[in-house]
């Protein structure tokens, strides 16, 4: 019986430490006229064609980021390419970050990621 162990000791992969789970925030993410519920991962952010800017409110329990696209093929305040929210490439530098409760109107961005 110990013999059976320690072939399955050498064929089987040794797992790593779990990584740990970030629970989803708690409440709700406004971006322009859209709210999302307990929300987790990035969220896209969409220009508006009017050049008017974009309501974001964090009404979570965690801060959110607002962050940009990375080799980004148009202006700052011009709305992106059509692409699913999965094919956004952001950068880990944040342009702004809203702590929990706060609000801002912003022209700049790609999505908004909740940390």
């Amino acid at each position: 019986m110990r013999r059976i162990g320690e072939l399955l000791a050498r064929v089987l992969p040794k797992s790593g430490p779990t990584p740990p789970f970030t629970p989803p925030a708690s409440g709700f993410l406004t971006i322009g006229s859209t709210t999302y519920i307990d929300p987790h991962g990035i969220y896209p952010l969409d220009h508006r064609l009017t050049g008017s800017p974009t309501l974001v409110i964090n009404d979570t329990d965690q801060p959110v980021t607002i962050v940009t696209e990375r080799n980004r093929d148009h202006p700052p305040a011009a709305p992106p390419p059509h692409r699913a929210p999965t094919d956004l490439v952001l950068t880990p530098v944040a342009e702004l970050v809203l702590a929990p409760g706060e609000r801002t109107e912003t022209r700049r961005g790609d999505g908004v990621h909740v940390v």
